[in-house]
């Protein structure tokens, strides 16, 4: 019996070692000299302060600034600790009447299109981009409550457009983060 519980636990023991201890250190340590960056959450800096994660979506709520999709992550939502879906299927009536009315709030008496990330939520609740397509929906009520012309506003837009990954992989984006950030830069962070 011995004989056989012996190397069960001297292998257990070496692969606790070598899986749960050593490999993760050296990963991390390999990580933290090739991508510091992203290793430590990608935070963005401003005048010696964290504003924020260019991985990590944040409301905004102003006029002033591009709103972000919305979230389901959390009671009010871009609740990190509680980060996923509403988990509502594609014929829920709650999720129906939450994308009607909201489409219909973004919309104001328009008929144009509403974007799809405009009115739904990603995955994790907590996605940082839109689509050019709803940034380019927001730029006339941003122009006028910061008291631009809506063509300042688009070309702010246009230098943080992102393409997709390699030329094939993702979709042209927006991180909304460093888009408002760059507005402020801009523009000024003054009433407008």
């Amino acid at each position: 019996m011995t004989s056989h519980l012996r190397p069960a636990v001297v292998l257990l023991g070496a692969f606790t070692i070598l899986t749960g201890i050593a490999y993760p250190l050296a990963m991390t340590g390999i990580v933290q000299i090739v991508l510091p960056d992203q290793a430590n959450g990608s935070m963005i800096e401003r005048g010696g302060a964290i504003v924020g994660s260019s991985l990590i979506g944040q409301p905004f709520t102003s006029d002033r600034y591009f709103h972000p999709r919305p979230s389901a992550a959390g009671q009010n939502g871009y609740d990190a600790a509680a980060s996923s879906g509403s988990n509502l299927g594609p014929l829920s009536a709650k999720l129906l009447d939450r994308v009607k009315h909201d489409a219909a709030e973004l919309r104001g008496g328009r008929t144009a299109a509403i974007p799809a990330d405009a009115v739904t939520t990603s995955a994790s609740g907590l996605d940082p981009h839109v689509s050019p397509a709803y940034a380019d929906m927001q730029v006339e009520r941003v122009a006028k409550a910061r008291g631009v012309s809506p063509d300042r506003v688009r070309a702010v837009v246009a230098g943080n457009a992102a393409g997709d990954d390699l030329g094939i992989i993702g979709e042209p984006r927006i991180n909304v983060l460093e888009l408002n950030l760059a507005l402020d830069a801009a523009l000024g962070t003054g009433s407008g």
